[in-house]
This record gives structure tokens, sequence and C-alpha cells, in this order.
């Protein structure tokens, strides 16, 4: 059985499980410190941080993580160099920033990555949410996402990649 929980803190112990996941779908960090120090530590700091883990058993399987995305951070500064103005005016400062949702490959095709989503962007206090994923909409992270409501905004820093955003649903 799959468990999650969502959490605004982590211990030394759920932070080096988040990294084993993240290293084992991403690969793309040459180890636990670089990745730490490049990445994490100023993303944990960040206002509006928020983290979605599933567990199975006692093994974590999957995560989802993202803050409160504003101008002069670099993620926000260059993904407004790259979309229109007017689609960067409304859609980039005080907007959830969801930066990454892994999940191990096991876990996949199994609704640990929609609930991982569904967990972890429910009760935002922002009305606009926004990522970069890849270009190609058959990937399933991206069939993931479509499915959520998100839909592209613009182009990513890289041709293989767009910016995706989603508003946040709104009682009536």
């Amino acid at each position: 059985m799959t468990t999650y929980t969502l959490a605004t803190e982590v211990t030394d112990d759920e932070r080096r499980a988040v990294f084993e996941v993240y290293d084992a779908v991403f690969g793309d960090q040459p180890d636990y410190p670089a990745w730490r120090s490049g990445i994490w530590d100023r993303h944990v700091a960040r206002t509006g941080f928020r983290v979605a883990r599933a567990h199975e058993g006692d093994r974590l399987v999957g995560f989802g993580y993202g803050y409160t995305g504003e101008r002069g951070q670099w993620w926000t500064d260059q993904a407004a160099r790259v979309l229109e103005p007017a689609v960067a005016e409304e859609w980039l400062g005080g907007h959830f920033e969801l930066v990454s949702i892994g999940v191990l490959e096991r876990a996949r095709g199994t609704g640990v990555g929609r609930t991982l989503l569904d967990g972890l962007t429910e009760g935002l206090p922002q009305e606009r949410w926004v990522l970069m994923t890849t270009a190609d909409a058959d990937d399933p992270a991206r069939r993931l996402y479509a499915r959520a409501g998100w839909e592209v905004i613009g182009p990513g820093l890289r041709d293989s990649q767009v910016v995706i955003g989603r508003r946040r649903a709104t009682d009536r």
C-alpha cells in the first residue's frame, strides 16, 4: 500500500531519501553534496516550499516539490526571457513553481505521480502554477500534466522543453 505525506520541512533522513529517488529518476547531479548545495538547500529556503512524498512501506518511491516563484530567482528570470512578454507578465512572479516530480520506475503507472501532483497542489494559495517539462506531448510526464489541466504557455529554455501552466481552480 502506498502512503502519501505533504510537508514544509524535512529531516536529514527524509532529504537523503528524496535525493536517492531524484538520482534514480533524473541522474543529473554528480552526488548528494552537489545536489544539496546546488539545488535543494536554495529551494527549501524559499517562501511557500512544500514537498509531497509517496512511500511503499518505509521506502520512498516518489516525491514532488515546489515553492513560490518570484522575479529575481534564476528559473523565473530565465523563463521570462523565453516567454512572450505578455505571457511572462501574466504568469510569472508570485506563482507556484513546481520544480520536479520523480517516481521510481517500479512505481510508475500506478497513480503515484498523479496523487503526488494532486497532493502537492491541493490548497495552494497561488493562483498560477508553472513548470518546465519536455516538449514531447507523448511523454508520460507531459500526459500526466495535461490530464491534470496544465497547458503549454510557451517555449522552454531548450528546444526539447516547454513551459506549462495551470490556474488554480476556483469555487463558483
